[in-house]
Formats: structure tokens, sequence, C-alpha cells
């Protein structure tokens, strides 16, 4: 479980509560869940490793392939990657306080800005722009917690004008929710051929920034209320059933 910072690792940890031992790793520590507190189904791969990776999808990336890469290496590799946390929502789809299950992670500013417009990284003929999380997943997800499906865009400089978010939804419509670490998680996880979630709670609008509108608090709550119900969908997960 990948959140950006520690605050939003401890949301999700409430959710689960039971032992916890620390893990280091070079850059990182991950919180270990012994896997009688989170069940058989899921043990060390999914639930019971969660990780603070840092803000921005560099750093996020880097720090999700340490965690992969030692899973790996001590013969216990993840069968799944959640990246988690608060996010900005775009209105009116997805209003402050709503969760928002990704069924695209797309980065929204990896390309080249030119006098026609912007052109993602694809168009010049390099690498890929997004991550699709497993479909059965994100449905089972959404039923269980109600959450809207759609694109969760991840930036490296956060929308601050109205004119940036209708850019931003007019490029990507089906845009629920903007954040910063997702589509660095996400190719990680690709990388070393593990699927990837996306799971936010918007607390604040997309847009102009408002600091005295944010609710952060609130979204905190609400994530860790929505990893109350998705810990027996992702129990119940089988990845191999994809």
């Amino acid at each position: 479980m990948a959140t950006a910072v520690p605050v939003e690792r401890d949301a999700v940890a409430r959710a689960c509560p039971g032992p916890v031992r620390e893990v280091r790793l070079p850059g990182l520590t991950l919180v270990r869940r012994a896997p009688e507190a989170t069940g058989p189904a899921v043990g060390t791969a999914v639930a019971s490793d969660l990780a603070a990776v840092g803000v921005g999808p560099a750093l996020a990336a880097a720090s999700t392939s340490s965690a992969l890469t030692a899973a790996a290496l001590a013969g216990t590799p993840y069968d799944l990657v959640v990246c988690a946390g608060i996010a900005g929502g775009f209105q009116p789809g997805a209003p402050v306080g709503s969760l928002v299950v990704a069924d695209e992670i797309t980065v929204a500013d990896l390309g080249a800005q030119t006098p026609d417009g912007f052109l993602p990284v694809t168009e010049l003929g390099f690498g890929t722009v997004s991550h699709r999380p497993p479909e059965t997943l994100v449905r089972d997800l959404a039923a269980a917690t109600g959450a809207r499906t759609g694109t969760v865009l991840t930036v490296s400089t956060v929308t601050g004008t109205a004119e940036r978010a209708a850019e931003l939804r007019a490029r990507h419509p089906r845009a629920l929710a903007e954040a910063m670490e997702g589509f660095g998680v996400a190719e990680a996880a690709a990388a070393h051929g593990v699927p990837v979630l996306e799971v936010r709670a918007v607390s604040n609008p997309v847009g102009p920034r408002d600091r005295a509108a944010w609710r952060v608090g609130d979204a905190l709550t609400a994530l860790t209320a929505a990893f109350g119900k998705l810990a027996p969908v992702l129990e119940s997960w089988n990845p191999h059933d994809q």
C-alpha cells in the first residue's frame, strides 16, 4: 500500500488495526502487519505492507520499486500494489468527501508544449501515459464503497487555476481526480508485472487554491472508512483470475 505522506498511510492503517513492525529498506520504511491481522488471502503481499513513498511521481516510483524489488528478492513478491491518499476532485463529478477508484491512471503533464497545444509523450514516440487497473477489482471495490470510477490524473504541478482545470478536463474528459503519485507507482508496478490500483478521497476541488475550503480531515476519515470496506474485497480477489 503506497501513500504519499505518513498521515495518509496512518489513515489507511486505522482501517485494519493489529500488530505491526517496521522493515527498513534503502530510502524507505515499510510498516508490516502480521499475516493474521489481515487474513490469509492477503498475506504480506497486499494489505500488510504500508509505506509513505513520498510526494510526486519520481520519488513514488523509486520508493515503490525499492519495495517491489526487496519483496521479489525475498521470495515473497507482491500480488497487487495500491496507491492511496487524498486528492483534488474535478467538479461536479467528484465532490469534496467523495471516493474515487481509478479505472485509468494517467500522467497529465508528461510530454511537450507546442504552439498547437500539449502533446503527450506517446505522440513524441516514447513511453506510455496510462495504466489500467484490473476491471473486475475496480468494479467490485466501487460496488463495496459507492465510489465513483474514472480517470485519476497524475501531475507534477498541482492545478491552481480555473483555466488549468478546464484545460485538463478538455484533454481528459473522464478525469475525476488529480494527485501526484499514481502514475509513478503504476510505472514501478508495471516494470515488475504487478497489477496496480489507485484509490483517492477528495479533499478539495481542482482549480483555484483556496486552502480555507479544503477538507483534509474529512477526506482522511473517508479514506479510513473506505479501506474498512475494501479489505474483504481485496482479501477475496484472486489475481490469477485476471
